[in-house]
């Protein structure tokens, strides 16, 4: 069951980083600046797909375990709730992107080379925003009732048709840069939402999505979406943002720098598929337990996926160090991006082992078993601390940046050791389902 769940998710992620490797791979050819300026140019949607992950993911914590019980009709109303949500995060990033690139990137460098390399792509790539709230909202969500092939599918013809178009726009006759990755980046998400809705709407027979679904009104749903969904939204917000000020912090130390680290964060997405395919699919096998009354099972479950996460992370980190030298040979950077990146892959090899084992407990282990709230505490909390650590050493201190990258990445050894202790307990064991829920109304409200 573990490894039919991990495989699909694993190449789901895969496929996912791809899509952003080609991007980086790309326009590194072109020149650092356009590199750059794309990078920065993702972080809002980095932002997004993070809002969009903790609506998703906050969603799965009951449908997983309305699906143990087999409660389909309640999955269906729950998804409605949560595209709805979502589409009305990504209308906002929308607008501001397409309306304010300029001050947008402003947020995250100073260097205005970048920030005129940024505009076009985060202009063009603005109003595809609406298109993933949609395709990653629905195919996360369905993963939590064992529809993991379809996902993958879907974004393997995206990553196809995204590559292509990259590769005439940016290196054809017209030579468009940053530009022709977005016009790409937009033509692939389109795809995604038409085949993502033609499944949802007349393929899916298990849990038949319906246009009226996003209408439903649900007083103990929307109660229990905000009591276990909440925490899991705010985490991914306070991660998002955390994560962004990795790049704020590096941005305006060099625009090196920031070369570096769009290269060596894609490389380290690429080394942690596995381990989000493991933490993934724990959330659903863990939640199903829970769902069906087997709590005993998912005590057992949980400790053989933290042993597996272990050699997933050991994995990981090891292949980020036999890759190095393929790394550099696949960019060109100048001397100083190049040591930067260097020393930025070493320290995310040692993190990565960290993070399989973090990534398993809070995205995997508790948000399954509906721990949502201390997930937020374990997560946030530590994040956040690294980030004050970052900001001193780089603003205060006026350290190196090999000092700095090492203080952004320190949370993960707290996290590790909390988390453990926190399995341990079995106080993560929550069962979000009810037994009975009222009838829905159609409204464009919850409350």
């Amino acid at each position: 069951m573990v490894f039919g769940l991990v495989l699909p998710m694993a190449g789901q992620n895969l496929i996912n980083v791809g899509v952003g490797m080609c991007d980086t791979l790309m326009l590194g050819r072109v020149s650092e600046k356009a590199l750059a300026g794309a990078s920065l140019g993702n972080q809002p949607f980095f932002l997004l797909t993070l809002v969009l992950f903790g609506i998703s993911s906050g969603a799965s914590v009951l449908t997983a375990q309305y699906w143990g019980k087999g409660d389909t009709q309640t999955i269906r109303r729950i998804l409605g709730m949560a595209i709805r949500y979502a589409l009305m995060v990504a209308v906002v990033f929308s607008l501001c992107t397409v309306l304010l690139p300029d001050k947008v990137l402003s947020i995250f460098t100073s260097d205005q080379e970048i920030i005129v390399q940024g505009i076009p792509y985060l202009r063009i790539v603005g109003g595809s925003y609406i298109f993933s709230a949609v395709t990653v909202t629905y195919l996360n969500i369905i993963r939590s009732v064992e529809k993991v092939m379809v996902p993958m599918c879907i974004y393997s013809i995206s990553f196809t048709i995204n590559v292509i178009i990259n590769s005439i726009l940016i290196f054809g006759p017209a030579q468009m840069g940053t530009s022709g990755a977005a016009i790409g980046t937009t033509v692939s998400r389109f795809v995604e939402v038409i085949l993502t809705l033609t499944f949802a709407l007349r393929i899916n027979k298990t849990v038949r999505f319906k246009i009226t679904d996003l209408f439903q009104k649900s007083k103990d749903l929307f109660q229990d979406f905000v009591r276990y969904s909440g925490p899991v939204l705010l985490n991914e917000c306070l991660y998002g943002l955390g994560i962004s000020m990795h790049s704020v912090i590096l941005g305006h130390l060099n625009g090196e720098a920031v070369a570096a680290y769009a290269i060596a964060y894609v490389v380290m997405q690429l080394s942690t598929v596995v381990m989000f395919g493991v933490s993934n699919a724990s959330a659903v096998i863990i939640g199903k337990y829970i769902g069906a009354g087997e709590k005993e099972q998912a005590s057992n479950a949980a400790g053989t996926l933290l042993i597996l996460s272990l050699a997933v992370g050991a994995f990981g980190a090891i292949l980020i160090l036999v890759c190095m030298p393929l790394i550099f040979a696949l960019y060109s950077l100048s001397a100083l991006a190049s040591e930067y990146l260097r020393m930025m892959l070493i320290v995310l090899a040692i993190t990565t082992f960290f993070k399989s084992i973090t990534c398993t407990i809070i995205v995997g282990i508790m948000r399954g078993g509906g721990d949502t709230r201390f997930s937020l505490f374990l997560d946030a909390g530590n994040l956040w601390f690294s980030v004050l650590l970052g900001f001193l050493g780089g603003y205060v201190f006026q350290w190196g940046v090999t000092a700095v990258m090492i203080l952004l990445n320190v949370e993960e050894i707290p996290k590790t050791i909390l988390g453990i202790w926190r399995i341990r307990s079995k106080k993560w064991i929550k069962d979000v389902t009810r037994n009975q829920i009222e009838q829905p109304v159609n409204s464009l409200e919850d409350a």
